[in-house]
């Protein structure tokens, strides 16, 4: 097919999607709750923009349904990101649209097509790492957070009410992690199962030992304090340690990060110098083929460096 009717084939079918999207999203849908409802003081949008977004957003929500999709609330919750399933699935959907028409437009419809393809993954990998971040956070919160429980304890509050007193104290993460459990206790949910899914979500092996040292607690009683005293001093140590690996490993972090980023690097300034210059890797079907094997294989490479330097102990 000639590059020209396949230049407006797409951008045809971007436009159809676009309208398509827009026609089926202008009939509301009931949700199960509205937004006014769940948040006082909630003043919904009334321009024409407004409807049609908070359109979209039901149709998502009755499409994805209780399960929330890819994008659910465990996924959105661990990664920190204060949306609803529905809300983050429609602006990844919008991501992908406006990208792959403005790939088609820029460099070339085959192009447009590979950006609108790897923008949901590209939002996947987002979330990952945000997720990583958040845990690396309540991890580097959790000494600061045995000590506020241990004086909390040593001044005669309950453990829930030391979690409690701790989550109002801490920043976020642990802030809202401890909350939580608070809230679900308080809600009927036994304390031991809060506590091992919050280390569940964050993947803390730490804070995992204070649920358990917090049970054999309530099981065979004693003094709660001391023992959570012994458990911090281990995790400082076991902190330490984690230190001193990442201090030893900063050298192979850091070349991965030079090795991913030089070839974009040259790329880009390739591209500002001489901009024709690399035209046919966006123009030339083997051009294209080569720029597809070398994102493979620039995603292979940096999985496996990133793998390398990551100790897990």
């Amino acid at each position: 097919m000639d590059t020209p009717v396949l230049f407006f084939s797409a951008i045809g079918t971007c436009a159809a999607a676009l309208l398509i999207l827009v026609v089926v999203v202008m009939k509301p849908r009931n949700g199960s709750i509205p937004l006014e409802r769940r948040r006082l003081g909630f003043t919904p949008d009334e321009s024409a923009l407004g409807r049609v977004s908070q359109s979209a957003v039901h149709v998502v929500d009755t499409a994805l349904g209780r399960s929330g999709g890819p994008y659910n609330r465990e996924v959105l919750y661990n990664a920190g990101v204060k949306q609803s399933p529905a809300d983050f699935t429609v602006l990844v959907a919008i991501a992908t649209v406006v990208l792959g028409i403005l790939g088609a437009l820029l460099t070339n419809p085959l192009i447009g097509i590979m950006a609108a393809i790897t923008t949901p993954f590209a939002a996947k990998l987002v979330l990952v790492y945000r997720t990583e971040k958040r845990r690396s956070k309540f991890e580097t919160q959790l000494t600061d957070t045995i000590q506020m429980l241990i004086g909390g304890l040593r001044v005669g509050h309950s453990i829930m009410r030391s979690l409690e007193a701790a989550a109002q104290e801490s920043q976020a993460p642990t802030s809202e992690e401890l909350a939580r459990i608070v809230n679900e206790v308080r809600i009927g949910k036994d304390a031991r199962q809060a506590i091992e899914d919050c280390a569940a979500r964050m993947d803390s092996e730490d804070f995992r030992w204070i649920g358990q040292a917090i049970q054999i607690n309530r099981e065979v009683g004693g003094d709660l304090a001391e023992v959570l005293e012994q458990v911090a001093g281990t995790i400082r140590e076991r902190s330490e340690i984690k230190g001193h690996v990442r201090s030893l490993s900063a050298e192979g972090r850091m070349s991965a990060v030079i090795l991913m980023a030089l070839p974009v690097g040259v790329g880009a300034v390739l591209g500002v110098i001489n901009p024709g210059y690399l035209r046919v890797f966006v123009h030339h079907p083997i051009g294209i083929a080569l720029t597809v094997l070398s994102c493979v294989l620039f995603v292979v490479g940096g999985f496996w460096m990133n793998r390398t330097v990551k100790i897990k102990f």
